[in-house]
C-alpha cells in the first residue's frame, strides 16, 4: 500500500494528492542539460595524449558528482514532498533520509488564505497560509500549484467537516437520555 494509502483511516478518502509546483523542477533540468553540455565540451577539450582517457574519466566523474547535488537532490526533494487532502485533515510530509511531516485535522482549521506574485499567476502557482486553533502561528506552505483552487478546496472541505461533526454530535445527543444514562432508539 502506498503514501498515503496507507496513513488513512477507515473513513477517510483523498479528495487530493499534490507535490510542489513543477517549476521546483525546471531550474535541476535546466543544469542538468547544461551540466551534459559542458561536461561534453570539457570532453572534448582534453588534448591527444597517454592520459586522454583518464581525464575524460575525471571529467565525466566531476560532471555526475556535480548532477547529484544540483540535479538528483532537489528532484528526490521534489518527488518526495507529500501534500495530501483528505476528508478529514491535510498531510504534509517531505524528506528523503530523514523524514518528516506535519497532520491538520480540519476542524482545527480557522482561516485559510493564499498568495500569488504576478510570476505565480502566469505559472499558476502560489503560497497557501494555514491558521490552525492552538497554534503559535499559520503554517505556510509555498510552491503549492493551482492554490487558489487548493484554497477554495479547504475552505469548502473544513465547512463540510463541521457539518459532518455537527451531525453526529446531534445524533448522538438525540439517543442520549440524561434522566437515566441510557441511550435510546426512539426518536424525538
Amino acid at each position: 500500500m502506498a503514501y498515503p494509502d496507507k496513513v488513512l483511516g477507515e473513513d477517510e478518502e483523498v479528495v487530493r494528492h499534490l507535490h510542489p509546483h513543477w517549476l521546483a523542477v525546471l531550474w535541476p533540468t535546466v543544469l542538468f542539460l547544461v551540466l551534459v553540455g559542458a561536461a561534453s565540451f570539457g570532453a572534448a577539450l582534453v588534448p591527444d595524449s597517454g592520459q586522454q582517457g583518464l581525464w575524460r574519466l575525471v571529467v565525466v566523474g566531476a560532471a555526475v558528482v556535480l548532477a547529484l547535488f544540483v540535479v538528483a537532490a532537489p528532484l528526490l526533494r521534489w518527488r518526495t514532498t507529500h501534500y495530501v487532502i483528505t476528508t478529514h485533515r491535510l498531510l504534509f510530509r517531505t524528506g528523503v533520509l530523514a523524514r518528516h511531516g506535519r497532520d491538520i485535522g480540519l476542524s482545527r482549521i480557522t482561516d485559510v488564505s493564499y498568495r500569488q506574485s504576478l510570476w505565480d499567476r502566469i505559472v499558476n502557482s502560489g503560497t497557501v497560509t494555514i491558521e490552525t486553533a492552538g497554534e503559535g502561528g499559520p503554517t505556510v506552505f509555498s510552491a503549492i500549484p493551482d492554490s487558489d483552487r487548493v484554497q477554495q478546496l479547504l475552505n469548502q472541505l473544513v465547512e463540510e467537516d463541521a457539518d459532518r461533526r455537527a451531525q453526529e454530535s446531534a445524533a448522538y445527543l438525540g439517543e442520549y437520555h440524561p434522566r437515566d444514562g441510557q441511550r435510546s432508539t426512539e426518536q424525538f
